[in-house]
């Protein structure tokens, strides 16, 4: 630990421009004691790096007063690349992660699989806020697809189709995304905004919101909402997108209507 400590000063030094304002004194002592600030707290954090990160052994996450019985955390690879996603991010390792879940189209001829697929996938989801109130730490997730379907009116009776319509098709008009939010100081408050609708026929107005027929809008408004659960929504229009432009959804002053929930989280941003 020391010979690393003792590199990376000598890496930093090597790299120094000393600026006329400041001494070579003051900058030398300002770097060494942020290197061995630095080392100090990566061997806090990862001295057991197994402990650390390993969801595995976690027994919040699986064992008997854990989230996940063995059996379902061995048996579940969806359940095991939950688990490893949001100790990342909950216990503050990632700013933020991404469970990727595929078999979503449900072209099977029934509805049973959908089903299934869909309880599968809410476990997952109640298993991040879980995680997130056992570490008693905020949490935003985010829950999206690329399409969804709709059905004939033939109806599945089986036990797994619970006398649902039979889905048959990709249908573009009634996707939808959707976020939870966990407040651990409190129930979470009501929200302010409801973003977008449906019409009577069960389609997506595509007129309700910005992002309700424009998916880099859509990601847009979850990046705004995501701020301003931190009271943040008045940086979000200088910030720089990927495309190199400035944001779609207008000026600073329509943003309260894109806003579905007050702050929550006072401080530094946290995990999301």
């Amino acid at each position: 630990m020391l010979e690393s400590i003792e590199r990376i000063s000598r890496k930093k030094l090597d790299n120094t421009v000393i600026r006329n304002d400041v001494s070579a004194d003051a900058v030398v002592k300002d770097l060494v004691q942020c290197g061995y600030v630095k080392a100090a707290d990566l061997a806090d954090r990862y001295g057991n790096a197994k402990a650390a990160l390993d969801p595995d052994i976690d027994p919040l996450i699986v064992g008997p007063a854990g989230i996940f019985t063995q059996a379902e955390y061995d048996g579940d690879s969806e359940i095991r690349k939950t688990a490893a996603v949001m100790k990342m991010v909950v216990n503050g390792f990632a700013g933020a992660g991404t469970i990727e879940m595929g078999g979503f189209d449900y072209h099977t001829g029934d509805r049973s699989t959908g089903e299934d697929r869909d309880l599968r996938a809410g476990r997952c989801m109640g298993a991040c806020i879980e995680y997130a109130a056992r570490r008693h730490m905020p949490l935003m997730l985010y829950v999206f697809s690329d399409g969804s379907l709709s059905s004939n009116g033939m109806i599945d009776n089986s036990a797994g189709g619970r006398g649902k319509g039979v889905w048959t098709g990709d249908n573009q008009s009634t996707a939808a995304a959707f976020f939870l939010v966990y407040n651990p100081t409190g129930p979470t408050p009501a929200a302010t905004n409801q973003l977008g609708y449906f019409t009577g026929d069960g389609s997506v107005s595509s007129t309700s919101s910005p992002g309700a027929n424009a998916v880099n809008l859509l990601a847009e408004m979850v990046v705004l909402n995501y701020m301003a659960l931190h009271g943040q929504e008045g940086a979000f229009q200088s910030m720089h997108w990927a495309s190199g432009v400035s944001t779609g959804l207008g000026s600073i002053g329509t943003y309260s209507s894109l806003i579905a929930l007050p702050q929550i989280v006072s401080g530094p941003v946290a995990p999301s």
